[in-house]
């Protein structure tokens, strides 16, 4: 007996729980949400692509009637993670009835410009497009860069980033066909380094040029220093730049002079190489045209016999009227 109202007692006590908890779990659902948290989580630049009045307004389209028991909490969730700013979106309710909302932005490593558009790329590897409302500051990558490069072109802007020597001079990144070069602040020049592979020792390559050769030269005067080489450094001189360079500058006279002659004297020797043969091409329809002018002559003479027996002719009967008067004198 003792057993069945220990039964009889439990059973009391779930039935009267289950009816207060539904109670109330209805009392808690009907009643109006008071007040919606939103959690951005910033990292150490803030970011602000996202709005706390845009997450309002998804809210409410998904509760109208502001009430608890009408939230769709894992609707809204997967609406927030839909948003291309949005890197993790977590959404639950409190026991006091307070919506919160953490959401963790995307945060850019670098704005790329390809074929005529322009995006921004997470430390994953991640393409989502540039706000109107918010503008990051980034290193800029232009020329048509594979997806499956994000990530090391985004290692490689973090290193930047982290070294001042690096952080002064190299402001934008340009891949023109397969190789890699870096835009400086310093001059009209480029550093190209190729592939983006042991970019630490070409940096490092770069810094010592700058500081044993680059400070004491104009940086205007070069076009290019290559640094993708193996122990080697390839400079490329500006056209444009007026200036001599400081190896001609400081060399003797002589030698320039010895230099530009022998460049020009190749040039000449070169040109007549190909005189003769216009000439012969030329003196072709010479040999023909004498020719025509050789055949003119004997035809003229044939025309000219006649003229000869005329004369001839009139010698003739010249003479021999003369004879007819001597004979009648």
């Amino acid at each position: 007996m003792k057993n069945k109202w220990r039964i009889l007692k439990i059973l009391v006590t779930v039935i009267l729980f289950g009816f207060l908890l539904s109670f109330s779990l209805k009392r808690f659902n009907n009643a109006k949400m008071e007040n919606v948290s939103i959690n951005m989580n910033q990292s150490k630049t803030p970011v602000y692509f996202i709005d706390e009045k845009d997450i309002k307004d998804l809210v409410k389209q998904y509760n109208p009637t502001r009430k608890i028991g009408d939230v769709k909490i894992p609707e809204l969730e997967k609406k927030i993670n839909e948003n291309p700013f949005v890197d993790s979106a977590n959404v639950y309710m409190n026991l006091n009835g307070n919506l919160n909302v953490d959401i963790k932005q995307r945060v850019p490593v670098f704005r790329l410009s390809k074929n005529g558009k322009d995006f921004y790329v997470d430390e994953k590897g991640v393409e989502f497009p540039i706000s109107r409302n918010f503008s990051y500051p980034c290193m800029l990558v232009m020329g048509d860069v594979d997806a499956s490069e994000y990530q090391e072109l985004g290692q490689l802007v973090e290193k930047i980033d982290k070294d001042d020597f690096s952080k002064k001079y190299f402001i934008g990144i340009k891949k023109e066909k397969d190789s890699y070069n870096l835009l400086t602040s310093d001059g009209n020049y480029k550093v190209e380094i190729g592939d983006l592979e042991n970019i630490d020792f070409k940096v490092k390559g770069f810094k010592t040029f700058v500081e044993k050769y680059l400070v004491y030269q104009n940086p205007n005067k070069y076009k290019k220093i290559s640094v993708k080489y193996n122990n080697q450094i390839v400079t490329t001189l500006n056209p444009y730049f007026k200036e001599n360079d400081s190896i001609l500058r400081n060399a003797p006279k002589i030698e320039i002079k010895s230099e530009v002659e022998s460049h020009k004297t190749e040039e000449k020797k070169s040109e007549p190489k190909a005189e003769p043969k216009k000439e012969i091409k030329k003196a072709e329809p010479k040999k023909s045209e004498f020719k025509k002018e050789s055949s003119k002559p004997k035809k003229v003479e044939k025309k000219s016999e006649p003229k000869k027996s005329l004369d001839k002719k009139k010698e003739t009967s010249s003479k021999s009227s003369s004879d007819k008067k001597k004979k009648q004198k």
